[in-house]
């Protein structure tokens, strides 16, 4: 384990245990609090590592959403509905974003965790903060199962330290659309964003630049951990290299895994692993964060894998009792649920996935290239 006064800082929340989107959403499955657990059960969280995300104050969250968003927000939490304004104006109890009991304290209180830990590392330091990553939501509307969008919110703080080169980098399945569209006019803040291609929100393609202050990989579907590890050596890796940023914040989520249901990549957790590692030596402030990732097993692990990568702890071939019965314990409704492999119970680590590097990759590297790293 680091020195204390190294020491990276985990930050997590109880609100996450027991709130679920609703039995049909594909967040009604435990996350952070697996990871959680998995973390205490591996004698990985000490005391002093750990802290209690706050729940973000309206003026905290207005930086980014309009009060009047944050209102209405508020006001679906209390009377557990929606009016028929603040569905069509906010997108709230619709598409994907439904009415749910913590539908303003959970996300709020994500937010907060993610301000805490753009305080905590204002003078450096590595924060692993699992509950954030929710970046697609919008100024005045949720967007994509994201109510708040708290990366943008922890961005706007680092840069109200002074800080000019961020580097915000997104590795969820998804196209990290609602971060990259509040920075696109702001060049303090380089958006990079790994993604499969035309996978919802159908943006992010090679040529979306917004502005010159982003970079966009689609990812061909089924990508693999050699293909992944080849774009973010030969790509990602000189990008930030080159803009050398004095913080860096990863979205890390995991719907990029192979088992997940909503994505059809083919990565496994070491390529999470590995971008961690990788970042930690580039740049003095780093913030990890979740995102996407509706599997219970491979999201918990994974996530519990990163904060064990952020801290050089040894992973176990095997899980202790203790851990495996955090796994054992989990239910997850989808056909991939009812016949989990025994993996998914006794290890973190998943399989490697190496495979052929299709004609895909490299094209896609010497485009990126060529336009932002020129000879």
């Amino acid at each position: 384990m680091p020195a204390e006064a190294s020491r990276p800082i985990y930050i997590g929340s109880e609100i996450y245990r027991n709130s679920s989107y609703g039995p049909k959403h594909p967040l009604a499955v435990p996350r952070v609090s697996v990871c959680t657990d998995l973390c205490r059960a591996l004698g990985w969280l000490p005391d002093g590592a750990y802290r209690d995300a706050p729940m973000a104050s309206d003026a905290d969250l207005s930086r980014f959403h309009t009060p009047e968003y944050v209102a209405a927000l508020r006001r679906a939490e209390a009377t557990q509905q929606t009016t028929e304004t603040d569905r069509r104006r906010h997108k709230l109890g619709v598409e994907g974003n439904p009415v749910y009991r913590e539908m303003f304290r959970r996300p709020a209180i994500s937010a907060g965790g993610v301000l805490l830990a753009a305080q905590l590392t204002a003078e450096g330091g590595i924060v692993h903060c699992p509950g954030g990553g929710t970046h697609h939501g919008r100024p005045d509307h949720a967007a994509g199962f994201c109510f708040i969008n708290d990366p943008v919110l922890g961005l706007l703080a680092w840069c109200d330290q002074g800080l000019t080169r961020i580097v915000y980098l997104d590795i969820d399945a998804h196209h990290g659309d609602g971060v990259q569209d509040a920075f696109h006019d702001d060049p303090r803040v380089l958006t990079i964003s790994l993604h499969e291609a035309g996978r919802w929100p159908f943006s992010g393609a090679l040529a979306d630049r917004a502005g010159g202050a982003a970079y966009n990989l689609p990812l061909p579907s089924g990508c693999n951990d050699t293909e992944f590890r080849t774009l973010f050596e030969a790509v990602v890796l000189p990008l930030i290299r080159a803009h050398r940023p004095q913080a860096i914040m990863l979205q890390a989520g995991a719907d990029g895994l192979e088992e997940d249901p909503l994505a059809k990549l083919s990565l496994s957790n070491n390529t999470h692993c590995m971008v961690a590692a990788a970042l930690r030596g580039l740049t003095p402030r780093l913030l990890v964060l979740g995102g996407g990732g509706y599997n219970p097993w491979s999201v918990g692990r994974c996530w519990a894998a990163i904060w064990a990568t952020l801290n050089d702890l040894p992973i176990p071939d095997r899980l202790p009792p203790a851990a495996e019965a955090v796994l054992r314990g989990l239910r997850f409704d989808r056909a991939a649920g009812r016949n989990p492999p025994v993996h998914w119970f006794t290890t973190l680590r998943d399989p490697p996935r190496e495979g052929p590097v299709r004609a895909e990759i490299p094209r896609l590297a010497a485009a990126i290239l060529k336009e932002s790293l020129p000879a």
